[in-house]
Formats: structure tokens, C-alpha cells, sequence
């Protein structure tokens, strides 16, 4: 095989006219200025968000290539919701400085914590999901996921005051619901039971009410599964059925004493 074959058999496979990587890209860079705009101190509101709107015209050019469903007029709505989801992000923000023993002041937060970043950033994307802007809100959290460690699609429902601790392995599913004050640590999946393409506009995760704590590694599945208010779901449990408000489960461990040579 010549050169120039190599060169028209690798033309020849890349068939999705749409399929763009500085589409990604261009998300990235958007997340992160808008991540700035609302955050930073040093960072002018009116000068980036003018800016911000020029960046999601282009995106909207990228993404919106179905005929008939322009993207460009998302934009004002979505500016109108920033104060609100501003307000909502910084009721996180208080919830881990609250939450946590380890941290020093809320600005530790905000710089440092790898489950507040995804948190925002889950609602920045969430609203431009509701809006029906294609492929932008899940480059979004697929971001915050790469920077983070914690996969939060942007169709889950979250509730005020939410708490990750830790983050990194956290995933959280389409379908999910997660009602006020919740709290949650590392490594815990909210689920499906199984993944089939039929289920797409099923709900298949489950939904977490108000008050619950979910610790390390504990998997919860299952659209029809309910974690009752205030309850305690122990590390490394495994639920695919609902349990009722104000519930303890634990994960119990097998226990063996070795037998040591004498």
C-alpha cells in the first residue's frame, strides 16, 4: 500500500461530515470562562460575558447542524438563569465549608475542591441541557469529569446544598434525582440496573430524597429505587431496591482470623 492509498482509505472512513474535535475544544475553553466570569475576583462580569456570547455563537454554529434548530437565541435566556444558578452554586459551596472539618475558609472551596468544581459546573450544563442545546452540556461535564474524576451527567435533577466529598470516581447518571442536602463520598455510583438503547427515555437511575448520606463505594441502582429522607447508606453497599426514610445499611464485612504457623 502506497502513500497516497494510506491517505484516501483514511478519508474514506472519516464519514460524519459533524464530527469536529475544536468542537471540544471551544467547549473547554467556554467552561473555563465562564467558570472565571462568575468566580474571579479580577475577572470583569461585563466585558467576559460579551465575550462568552461571541464564544457560544460560534459553538452554536459547530453544534446546531440538524436544519431547523438554531442555537444562537439560547444565549439571553441562558444569561437571564446566571444570576440564579450562581446563587445555587454558592449554597454548595457553603455546604462542603459546613460539611467539612477539613475546610479552612470557603474560598479553599472554590479553589480547591474537585467536587464543588463538579458541581458547578454539573449546573452551569444542566440548564443549556434543559434548553436543548446538542452535544455543548455534555462536553461540559465530560470536562469536569477529565479535570475531576467525577462523571455527572448533565441530565441529572440535583437538589440545593449538595455535598461531594473527595469526588474522584463519583458517578452520577442521566435519570438521577438528588433532592436537598445531600451528601456523598468517593467512589459511589448512581446507576442503572443495565444499559439497553430502548431505555433511553426511561428513567433508569435512582432517586436520592432529602437529608440522605451516601459513604465510599456504596452503588445504588435502578430507576424505580428510592433512598428514603435522612437516611445512611454505609461504604460499600451494594441497594438495587428502595429502602425506606431515616434507614442505616451497612455493608457487612466477612471476618476471618488467619492461622499463623507456629
Amino acid at each position: 500500500m502506497d502513500h497516497k492509498e494510506v491517505i484516501q482509505r483514511i478519508t474514506a472512513q472519516k464519514q460524519l461530515p459533524n464530527l469536529r474535535f475544536k468542537i471540544k475544544e471551544k467547549v473547554e475553553a467556554f467552561t473555563k470562562h465562564l467558570f472565571y466570569t462568575l468566580f474571579d475576583r479580577d475577572t470583569a462580569v461585563e466585558k467576559n460575558l460579551n465575550d462568552l456570547a461571541y464564544d457560544f455563537k460560534e459553538l452554536g454554529e459547530l453544534v446546531c447542524w440538524e436544519p431547523g434548530k438554531p442555537c444562537i437565541e439560547i444565549w439571553e435566556g441562558y444569561c437571564r438563569k446566571l444570576p440564579h444558578l450562581l446563587e445555587k452554586i454558592n449554597l454548595d459551596a457553603v455546604a462542603i465549608a459546613s460539611n467539612d472539618p477539613a475546610a479552612n475558609s470557603v474560598e479553599e472551596v472554590y479553589l480547591s475542591y474537585p467536587g464543588f468544581y463538579a458541581i458547578a459546573v454539573y449546573r452551569l450544563s444542566h440548564e443549556l441541557y434543559k434548553m436543548g442545546l446538542p452535544l455543548v452540556p455534555r462536553l461540559m461535564t465530560e470536562y469536569a469529569h477529565k479535570m475531576t474524576g467525577t462523571d455527572i451527567n448533565p441530565g441529572a435533577q440535583i437538589g440545593d446544598s449538595f455535598f461531594i466529598d473527595h469526588a474522584t470516581g463519583v458517578v452520577i447518571g442521566e435519570t438521577t434525582v438528588i433532592k436537598n442536602n445531600v451528601k456523598i463520598y468517593q467512589g459511589v455510583t448512581l446507576g442503572a440496573l443495565y444499559v439497553e438503547r430502548e431505555l433511553r427515555n426511561v428513567k433508569r437511575h435512582p432517586t436520592i430524597e432529602d437529608g440522605v448520606t451516601i459513604y465510599a463505594n456504596a452503588t445504588i441502582l435502578g430507576g424505580a429505587t428510592t433512598i428514603g429522607a435522612n437516611s445512611i447508606i454505609g461504604g460499600n453497599a451494594w441497594l438495587t431496591s428502595s429502602v425506606p426514610a431515616n434507614s442505616f445499611v451497612t455493608h457487612s464485612p466477612t471476618i476471618k482470623i488467619k492461622n499463623i504457623a507456629q
